[in-house]
């Protein structure tokens, strides 16, 4: 009710009062003074009514609509007009952020049930594949293939490439779950970065002969990159990035690793001769199971969730990673890292 809604009705009753009290001092009949007090009391009702149908009534019933609509998922888009009482116009902006509140709510819950289900579909179709590869080499076996030299031994080794791949699938889910813990503790320490990536150069040297890919610096790269951060979480984001560019570069390719100094960073960029990857896909790269070439993707053995670790651990370190590709010239994935505090 506003100031003058709330004057008004004021006045009403005081007047009211006023003149049942006058009528009763005036030598009136007693019809008559019933009949005035009734035309007094009838002409104040009235007048409440109007007042509190004006100010009140009409205002509440806008907010339960908001609310209805609110909880029906379609938001009331119309503004509230301003109240000339500062208590009833705080209850409406209540009402209209409340409503606010909920419709993004909504909005996030549904979000995340889509990506709920289709994070659910991808896990079934990555499993579902090498589980099916295996229960084929299996009941080949069985009906046999187990007694024939050219057949035992080849799908043997298939349904243990199969079982492998599981594995990874498994052991690759258990990381990012750790990853989205809040339990997750990082082992914050002072590092050579160039010496880790010449350690992983050494652990994916097998790899890399099998494509023939040459694991290099840039020219200039000759010093220390002193860094900060857990160094076995960066580690693992330089295998799996430096081990992309060997699956999917050309083979006879380059991988070169190069460093820049920031003013408070060092950024690492790995770069490949490869394919490249089309732009519609780039803003994909980081997303769990997403593949630019599916087929391709699962015959190099991989999991789909290497680059969506990646993106977890460098979040954790509260740093960024980016990618840029031409297609047909190759990728390059750059990261930041923290110089090392003297």
């Amino acid at each position: 009710m506003s100031m003058y809604g709330a004057l008004a009705m004021t006045l009403f009753t005081t007047l009211a009062l006023w003149l049942g009290t006058e009528v009763l001092r005036v030598e009136f009949s007693w019809k008559t003074g019933i009949f005035v007090i009734l035309a007094i009391g009838v002409f104040s009702f009235f007048a409440i009514q109007f007042i509190l149908d004006r100010f009140i009534y009409r205002r509440i019933k806008l907010m339960y609509k908001i609310i209805r609509k609110a909880k029906t998922s379609v938001p009331d888009k119309r503004a509230l007009k301003k109240s000339d009482d500062p208590l009833l116009d705080g209850v409406e902006q209540e009402v209209q952020h409340w409503a606010e509140t909920q419709q993004n709510e909504i909005e996030t819950l549904k979000t995340l049930e889509a990506y709920r289900k289709r994070f659910i579909g991808n896990v079934s179709h990555e499993l579902k594949t090498p589980i099916f590869s295996i229960q084929g080499y299996i009941y080949t076996l069985i009906d046999g293939g187990v007694y024939d030299e050219n057949v035992n031994m080849r799908y043997l080794e298939r349904a243990a490439s199969n079982v492998e791949r599981l594995l990874t699938i498994v052991q690759d889910l258990e990381e990012i779950s750790k990853l989205e813990s809040e339990d997750l503790i990082l082992d914050i320490q002072k590092f050579d970065i160039k010496s880790l990536v010449r350690e992983v150069f050494n652990d994916l040297e097998v790899n890399a002969r099998q494509r023939n890919v040459t694991l290099t610096f840039k020219e200039g790269a000759d010093k220390t990159f002193a860094v900060q951060g857990d160094r076995e979480g960066i580690r693992q984001v330089v295998t799996n990035l430096i081990l992309n560019s060997i699956k999917y570069g050309n083979e006879n390719g380059v991988t070169k690793v190069s460093f820049y100094v920031m003013d408070r960073q060092i950024l690492i960029e790995i770069a490949d001769n490869g394919i490249g990857i089309e732009e519609k896909h780039l803003n994909h790269l980081f997303d769990r199971f997403y593949r630019v070439d599916k087929s391709r993707s699962r015959e190099s053995g991989g999991s789909g969730l290497g680059l969506s670790i990646v993106k977890h651990i460098l979040e954790a370190h509260n740093q960024t990673v980016n990618v840029r590709s031409t297609p047909g010239r190759g990728s390059t994935f750059g990261f930041t890292l923290d110089k090392a505090q003297d």
